[in-house]
């Protein structure tokens, strides 16, 4: 018996990365998926891999008639909408603030956070009718310090996210929908290579690569997987969760907690080469 068994998710971003992962997990815990994004043929190939239980909408997450259509092709043909995972995103300029083009910015604001508005606004209905349903938004370890994105327009749309998220738990839970963000830390995917300039496929398959890099980026030596994030939103999207809203799931392997204990072990080492005293 899976943990999601007769449950509807729509899930965006389903053509790589988190979002492909997530859909394969809900599909092998029981749901049946609507997977959204705007790669046609990485779609449709995620649809046949995993069959009957996911159907592939080929979306624009930023725009508003088109995520209309994507939740009402949830409702229309399996009947109800028992989750949706916001998961769509993208890389934002880097560099700093003096540099940013506004029109880049405005672009990263629509992917980012209006996606997430759009989403909540057109599944809520449908969740109001059921009396239930959990709306899973995808934040970052970036939204909640400086210094953990390439682009700090990334930080400031995913602080908004997991805020966002906040305020409309604290209206739609009473209508018994739970509304909960994810806080992916460093997790190997292609946003990375992306932020940087490669492209699709390109940016893809240098996630094995990023897996290596993240080894000592967080007291958990190694580096994040898709499958990390899923795991955590099967369990915000199961009845495991139904006393959960408005919260932030930080995932990251401790990362935001504090300093990592060996690099300031490390770091007092070197104080007492310079002071001359003994260790303890």
């Amino acid at each position: 018996m899976g943990r999601l068994d007769g449950k509807v998710a729509v899930i965006t971003g389903a053509t790589s990365g988190i979002g492909w992962r997530t859909a394969e997990i809900f599909v092998a815990e029981g749901a049946t998926v609507v997977a959204a994004g705007r790669r046609a043929a990485e779609g449709e190939a995620l649809a046949g891999k995993l069959g009957a239980n996911c159907v592939f909408k080929q979306t624009d997450v930023t725009d508003e008639a088109q995520m209309q259509a994507l939740i009402a092709t949830a409702v229309d043909r399996f009947g109800r909408l028992d989750c949706l995972f916001n998961n769509a995103g993208g890389p934002a300029q880097t560099g700093g603030i003096e540099g940013l083009d506004v029109a880049r910015f405005d672009a990263a604001m629509a992917t980012l956070v209006r996606s997430v508005m759009l989403g909540m606004k057109h599944a809520a209905p449908h969740m109001r009718r059921q009396g239930s349903g959990s709306i899973i938004n995808n934040g970052s370890i970036a939204g909640h310090l400086a210094g953990y994105s390439s682009s700090l327009v990334y930080g400031a749309a995913k602080a908004a996210v997991i805020h966002f998220t906040k305020c409309v738990a604290m209206e739609l839970g009473e209508a018994g929908i739970r509304v909960n963000s994810i806080s992916p830390g460093a997790i190997a995917t292609g946003i990375f290579a992306k932020a940087l300039g490669l492209e699709g496929e390109a940016a893809d398959r240098k996630a094995k690569m990023m897996a290596e890099v993240f080894k000592s980026a967080q007291p958990i030596p190694r580096g994040g997987l898709p499958e990390d994030i899923a795991r955590a939103a099967v369990f915000l999207a199961s009845d495991e969760s139904t006393f959960v809203n408005g919260s932030d799931l930080v995932v990251d392997g401790g990362v935001i907690g504090g300093r990592n204990w060996s690099q300031q072990q490390q770091g007092y080492v070197e104080l007492r080469k310079m002071f001359g005293t003994a260790p303890d």
